[in-house]
């Protein structure tokens, strides 16, 4: 359990208690990143369950998506922002990884979360009876989808966070990990778990090849707006299959 309680202190802004954090924890920390996903599902759903009875839509969504950025402190929007920064500028590959490890926001990277957001508040207004199905799916897909990018893409920068635990990330561990997160969507959405699979591994595979194809490799904050796009893809889908 060490690698999952270390997953879910840095994914999330879930208390963790000090005790329960091993050092190596992190090592095998993305293996249990689709389990978080499914914790930050479960919060969303029970959020949304209690004030579903008391809020208008529009504001029962709003709140929603803000406890969804609340839950994961803003991590992965912060890195959507950077990768827009970055891949928006139209630089070669060294401006790029510069302008995306600059802690400054630029235009791009504030209307890229901006849209994001306005995405998911209006899929949340607009599932109704699919919110608790969508809720619980879009983060565990949205943690797949970073095991995926950080076992089958290279990491850009060889001495960065990434790049170690990247090597820590067996082929059995990706399938288990995989096979968890299909189990977790296919118990809260039945054969809709596919429709989610289809729409993350679309969404990974776009993103990943296109930064890849700019810089040579992944960052972390590619990491971060994989898992935002991958959430508001997911979102979206079940709006449309609705």
């Amino acid at each position: 359990m060490k690698g999952f309680w270390s997953a879910l202190a840095f994914l999330t802004r879930i208390p963790v208690p000090v005790r329960w954090l091993h050092p190596d924890g992190w090592r095998t920390s993305p293996a249990f990143y689709p389990a978080v996903g499914g914790v930050i599902g479960l919060c969303l759903v029970g959020f949304n369950w209690l004030t579903a009875s008391w809020l208008s839509p529009w504001v029962r969504a709003v709140l929603v998506v803000g406890m969804w950025v609340r839950l994961t402190g803003g991590l992965h929007l912060d890195g959507l922002m950077d990768t827009a920064d970055g891949m928006g500028a139209n630089r070669d590959r060294e401006q790029t990884l510069a302008i995306m490890k600059d802690s400054r926001i630029g235009a791009m990277g504030v209307l890229a979360a901006l849209f994001v957001v306005l995405v998911k508040v209006a899929a949340v207004h607009d599932l109704s009876f699919f919110a608790t199905i969508a809720l619980f799916s879009a983060p565990v897909a949205g943690r797949m989808a970073i095991l995926s990018a950080l076992y089958f893409w290279p990491y850009v920068r060889q001495d960065g966070i990434g790049s170690q635990l990247k090597a820590a990330l067996t082929g059995w561990r990706v399938a288990g990990a995989w096979a968890f997160g299909i189990i977790l969507l296919t118990v809260a959405s039945g054969w809709l778990a596919v429709l989610t699979l289809a729409v993350t591994l679309v969404v990974t595979v776009w993103m990943a090849r296109r930064v890849v194809h700019k810089i040579g490799g992944l960052t972390g904050d590619v990491y971060g707006a994989i898992v935002e796009v991958a959430e508001a893809a997911v979102l979206i889908a079940f709006c449309v299959w609705r």
